[in-house]
């Protein structure tokens, strides 16, 4: 389904409180200039990639060759996509990364501004800016490898963390950098994607840790606080200190590529915490966002916005 046919204004009246609480919120911000989710700064670490997409009839088994179309490059890495997602749902979002000082690095930095993200906290490097060669069957299911280049000179010492009310982070990058985010920021979200150790001392800084079912296996949520398993098209579940508090399912879509819904997944959550919602409110919100991502081909390539998701909120239980 198309997003421009799903984004008529609803009848924001008739269903939960919340979408009428939200839908509030944006106006008033709206009316007073301001964008939406303005009271929350937010700062994302992570990767920053060029992606080199190639769709095919279906994922090579090992040790198979099959014939894909023409190869289509598009900013990616879970750091852009996720400061990307949120500068599109209105946060006030700063991109702390390293891309390389060639060609793809200012690339990728010009459509970061453009797209609302503040990039005077990223790095550059010699290396060549971080690559992700992905396959793309007809299913919309994905296969990436990467290349982190750049991303693995990321250093953030000299950082203020405190001018963030949130910082979200994932595992592209080096793990002290990640361990040092989780001491200093006041409030410090994990999206434990790609999945790697992660040190007790670190997840007991974080406020929220994201992952997917296959992430979780390597957690002991009974040890965690605050623990977000995303689920695919069954939706997403919040657990606390391991006993499930809510679960919301996913809204039926028809994806063109699946890429970049965890990453706008983790963006609204982080936006909705931020902004004090209750699980199960952040769960909804960000399950219809991360459905919505999949609409179109490429990590960045169907981003959506408040007024998008709000839309949705209002057609589903």
């Amino acid at each position: 389904m198309p997003i421009e046919s799903a984004i008529a204004t609803p009848r924001l009246l008739v269903g939960s409180d919340y979408i009428y609480r939200v839908a509030h919120d944006l106006s008033q911000r709206r009316g007073a200039g301001g964008p939406v989710g303005a009271s929350a700064r937010l700062g994302v670490i992570g990767s920053c990639n060029v992606d080199l997409i190639v769709r095919c009839r279906h994922l090579a088994r090992p040790g198979e060759t099959v014939l894909g179309d023409d190869v289509v490059r598009l900013p990616g890495g879970k750091g852009a996509n996720q400061a990307s997602a949120l500068a599109r749902l209105g946060a006030d979002v700063s991109l702390l990364c390293c891309v390389g000082d060639d060609e793809n690095g200012e690339w990728l930095l010009r459509g970061l501004r453009e797209s609302g993200v503040h990039d005077d906290l990223v790095r550059r490097s010699s290396r060549p800016t971080g690559t992700a060669f992905i396959t793309v069957d007809d299913a919309g299911e994905n296969e990436i490898v990467v290349s982190p280049g750049a991303n693995a000179d990321l250093d953030l010492v000299d950082v203020d963390f405190g001018r963030f009310d949130v910082v979200l982070a994932q595992l592209e990058v080096a793990e002290s950098i990640v361990a040092l985010a989780a001491r200093r920021s006041r409030t410090f979200i994990l999206n434990v994607a790609p999945a790697r150790p992660v040190g007790p001392e670190t997840l007991a800084h974080c406020a929220v840790v994201i992952a997917n079912e296959v992430e979780a296996e390597s957690l002991e949520l009974s040890g965690i606080e605050r623990c977000v398993v995303t689920m695919g098209e069954r939706g997403a579940a919040h657990y606390c200190f391991g006993r499930e508090v809510a679960r919301c399912v996913a809204p039926r879509v028809e994806p063109v590529d699946t890429v970049g819904a965890g990453d706008v997944f983790c963006a609204a959550y982080a936006l909705q915490f931020a902004l004090g919602a209750s699980p199960r409110e952040a769960l909804r919100f960000s399950v219809v966002a991360g459905s919505l991502a999949t609409l179109a081909s490429g990590a960045q390539g169907a981003l959506p916005t408040q007024d998008e998701v709000i839309a949705w909120l209002a057609r589903v239980p």
